[in-house]
């Protein structure tokens, strides 16, 4: 039997709390890892780093979540702040945006989660709304909402019909980045799934949470794709 495939996941690294500790430390919910274990995935955890080391990285791995936090530095894509906009993880962009660089130029295959498409989205030349309604509960609490794929696209291969999903977004695609295809949308237009048609390896990334549900099929694809098979061999 073969090895499972390594899926790395970026993370954040802010003060956190344990114990009687009080430090900096390298955060990602636990969702995450346990989303690409049960897509039979072997999860690491990516701390911020240098971007001069992404590519070398990138290239131990056999697959890539860029997983979902704090908003993108609108200067990222030649906009001012709006007033709504959170404060910018600059340590963080500069490295998750190497990431994908390494990925889209190795073919590595790659999902981007909420936080994830939108750097994906910046990464290609992109710009991002920085303020929309209706897709988040209050404060930490994830919002349902149905999302519609897009008939023949990469997202419609995993999966194929309407969905209700976990959402917890207040910025969204605004101008496509250059290749990106939008796959899916929510009922009000928002863009929910991008992908990149002519990349060299499996390219996908949704606006919301699937680590927050039950269904894997986003997970299981990327997972296929990094094993080099098809969803469900």
């Amino acid at each position: 039997m073969s090895q499972p495939p390594l899926i790395g996941i970026s993370t954040y690294q802010q003060e956190a709390s344990w114990g009687v500790w009080n430090l900096p430390a390298a955060l990602v919910p636990a969702g995450y890892p346990r989303l690409v274990q049960r897509s039979g995935g072997l999860a690491a955890l990516l701390p911020p780093g240098d971007p001069a080391t992404a590519a070398t990285v990138v290239g131990r791995l056999d697959g890539l979540v860029i997983a979902g936090g704090a908003d993108v530095a609108p200067a990222r894509y030649g906009a001012q702040p709006h007033p709504r906009t959170g404060p910018p993880s600059l340590d963080r962009d500069a490295w998750e945006l190497a990431l994908i660089e390494a990925a889209l130029a190795g073919g590595v295959p790659m999902l981007g989660i909420c936080r994830g498409l939108q750097l994906l989205n910046v990464a290609l030349g992109g710009t991002l709304v920085q303020h929309l309604d209706g897709h988040a509960g209050p404060p930490g609490v994830f919002e349902q909402h149905d999302i519609k794929p897009c008939p023949g696209t990469l997202l419609a291969g995993a999966l194929p019909e309407p969905v209700s999903v976990p959402t917890y977004h207040h910025q969204s695609v605004d101008r496509l980045g250059s290749g990106l295809l939008a796959s899916a949308y929510a009922e009000d237009g928002t863009i929910e799934a991008l992908e990149l048609p002519d990349a060299r390896g499996f390219t996908l990334a949704v606006q919301w949470h699937p680590e927050a549900g039950d269904d894997t099929r986003v997970m299981d694809a990327l997972v296929a794709a990094a094993r080099g098979t098809s969803p469900g061999e």
